[in-house]
């Protein structure tokens, strides 16, 4: 009798998981933000995107979308959590300014190839740290020094471009403290 209520409380809760209201809520901003382009392209010429362009997009954003899914249903840290967050804006918007106008100079500088080499030298690290919080604190700080020093290095050809991608150094260097934070509480881990 006790195992037959423990798998119905077990399923009940699993069915509230899928329908938590704010992760539909998030999912349909991201559904949301694929039509705004769309959308776009029927009042200017200046938004033109094809159909690489949302299917990249599309791409893009659900990974984005499926590591905070996965992030939110591995940890019960809300600093773990945000770290999480921080890190997947940071490997976002490395990605998404890259391909729409570059962050060095325009989206054909080879020299912004660099930027992109910061995201698997993150995962690298987290995976090393076996995702665990002190782990991750460091890999995300790591990955802040080098947007920081990438972006360092580009300013001499192109100020305002280094000024900002250096900006997403503080994203990093974020989440490099949130980690830090959730593997000093009650789970080092930053898991359940």
């Amino acid at each position: 009798m006790r195992e037959g209520k423990a798998m119905t409380s077990k399923a009940n809760d699993e069915g509230a998981r899928r329908m938590n209201p704010w992760r539909a809520a998030a999912w349909s901003f991201a559904g949301l933000i694929l039509l705004l382009p769309l959308v776009a392209m029927q009042f200017t010429a200046e938004v033109n995107w094809t159909a690489g362009d949302f299917i990249f997009a599309a791409l893009t954003i659900g990974t984005v979308g499926l590591v905070i899914e996965l992030a939110a249903r591995t940890s019960r840290s809300v600093p773990y959590r945000a770290g999480v967050g921080f890190a997947v804006a940071a490997s976002f918007l490395i990605v998404w300014v890259n391909g729409a106008v570059g962050m060095i100079g325009d989206e054909d500088n080879p020299y912004n190839l660099l930027f992109l080499g910061v995201i698997p030298l993150a995962l690298l690290g987290a995976v090393l740290a076996r995702f665990r919080a002190p782990g991750m604190a460091w890999a995300t700080a790591l990955a802040g020094l080098a947007q920081a020093a990438i972006a360092i290095g580009g300013i001499p050809a192109d100020l305002r471009g280094g000024v900002l991608s250096a900006g997403l150094a503080c994203l990093w260097l974020l989440s490099a403290a949130l980690f830090h934070n959730a593997g000093r509480g009650p789970s080092e881990t930053g898991t359940a």
